[in-house]
């Protein structure tokens, strides 16, 4: 039954308290050109349920699945293999229930599953402190530009030319409605180091990311050692949290801030959410951290008991004092994380690292030997990015006709920077030697 409150009359008195004389009033704003006329087309008109479920699974037979080809997609989302354990434990019902503990005393669960998932992802990123989680990685990377100028009361934030663009997107959207400037470098595929140049006496934070965008693999010491020099801060982001198997981790490149997305551990690509960001920092910033942060005690017995030890977010305490708006978490993400990552521990983890990386090597020794094809990502973990001689959107759509999805045309993320011809693309453990041979072979073909 639809839920539908309010009478015409009801509406009517709405309409007048607030001065408008329709509901079309509210989208005076939107451009003619971008309002839907009429009906959805394609879809029919007032149909039976099983004629509608048959037309529906018509239009969803369109989509093709990552599992159902060679795939070679990353650029911020991966697919990996997600063990069939992990989904029965998630789905048991005293995990698939668990939600933000309004009541922490009696949510001793989900307090201790969110206890351990801020213990792995600190163990992860070798940072002292790990929060509850966070939306997204990019939302976590927004998040941690805002946090360095209240450690530092400094407003200038300086991005990398290979931060993922949506990472810069999520970050300038939200320092420019605190009033923080935000400066990004030029886009670079090994650039990363640039960032130790352009610190100075007013920046805040810098931050750099490792993979960056198109795969490269960088030690930022050098990047801490120049921030640190001048008062500011080095967040480090990643995209890729399988890398931190086997590439040196933020805390101990010298960064104060990780930040980056689990998706990779324990989550399906999902049709792009929802996903886990992750967020760890030093031991002196914890009570800048947004969010909330769980922490262990023991009760009036002496048993083993959690706590919430800060929650300086808007749900638990006043606007003005708050650190942040988050309003939830990816719980039942974080719990997929956790699942995952206990299944696989420190040495199923590397092992896994190390079967991407192989695999990606292996993607990119094999595309090197197509004529016209150029790698360009000089270190790389399991991604990275070629350029053809042929647009690299024409290149893709062919190969999609083939039945290969090859990966993202770097023009789509950086438009309007001469990277027409440039693919990035990935290789994981899920990525067969049949597949990277289809791969090269239908591009030999097409160039």
């Amino acid at each position: 039954m639809r839920y539908l409150p309010l009478t015409a009359d009801d509406r009517a008195d709405m309409l007048k308290t607030i001065g408008a004389k329709s509901v079309d009033d509210f989208y005076a704003d939107v451009p003619e050109s971008a309002r839907l006329h009429g009906t959805v087309d394609g879809l029919p008109n007032h149909q039976g349920e099983l004629a509608v479920e048959r037309h529906m699974s018509k239009l969803a037979a369109k989509n093709r699945a990552a599992s159902s080809g060679p795939f070679f997609v990353g650029a911020g989302a991966y697919k990996h293999h997600v063990p069939a354990s992990v989904d029965m434990i998630i789905q048991r019902s005293e995990f698939l229930t668990t939600y933000t503990p309004y009541q922490p005393e009696i949510a001793q669960g989900t307090l201790q599953t969110l206890f351990e998932f801020q213990t792995q992802v600190a163990a992860l990123t070798a940072m002292d402190v790990a929060n509850a989680s966070m939306y997204d990685g990019s939302t976590a990377c927004a998040e941690a530009a805002v946090m360095a100028t209240r450690a530092t009361r400094r407003k200038k934030v300086i991005l990398s030319g290979g931060l993922h663009p949506h990472y810069a997107a999520a970050t300038k959207m939200l320092c420019e409605a605190q009033g923080i400037e935000v400066v990004q470098l030029e886009h670079a595929i090994d650039g990363e180091l640039a960032l130790a140049d352009a610190v100075d006496d007013q920046t805040a934070c810098v931050i750099g990311q490792s993979p960056n965008t198109f795969g490269t693999v960088t030690d930022l010491s050098p990047v801490a050692e120049a921030a640190h020099g001048k008062g500011a801060l080095l967040v480090s982001v990643f995209t890729e949290a399988v890398a931190l198997g086997l590439v040196t981790p933020p805390g101990e490149m010298g960064a104060d801030i990780a930040v980056g997305e689990g998706q990779s551990i324990g989550n399906g690509l999902n049709f792009g959410g929802p996903y886990v960001g992750l967020f760890a920092c030093t031991q002196k910033l914890v009570r800048q951290m947004p969010g909330r942060l769980c922490g262990e005690t023991t009760d009036a017995d002496g048993k083993r008991g959690f706590v919430l030890t800060l929650s300086t977010r808007e749900q638990h305490i006043r606007r003005d004092k708050a650190t942040s708006n988050i309003c939830t978490n990816s719980g039942l993400c974080t719990l997929a994380f956790t699942a995952h990552m206990t299944l696989l521990g420190g040495k199923g983890l590397e092992e896994l690292a190390v079967l991407n990386h192989e695999a990606a090597c292996d993607l990119a020794d094999t595309l090197a030997d197509v004529p016209g094809v150029e790698i360009l990502t000089p270190r790389f973990f399991n991604e990275f990015a070629f350029r053809t001689p042929v647009n690299a959107e024409a290149v893709l759509a062919m190969l999609d006709e083939a039945g290969i999805v090859g990966g993202v045309r770097a023009s789509r993320l950086f438009p309007g920077d001469h990277l027409g011809d440039v693919i990035l693309c990935a290789a994981t453990e899920c990525t067969t030697p049949e597949d990277i041979a289809a791969y090269a072979a239908a591009l030999k073909e097409i160039i």
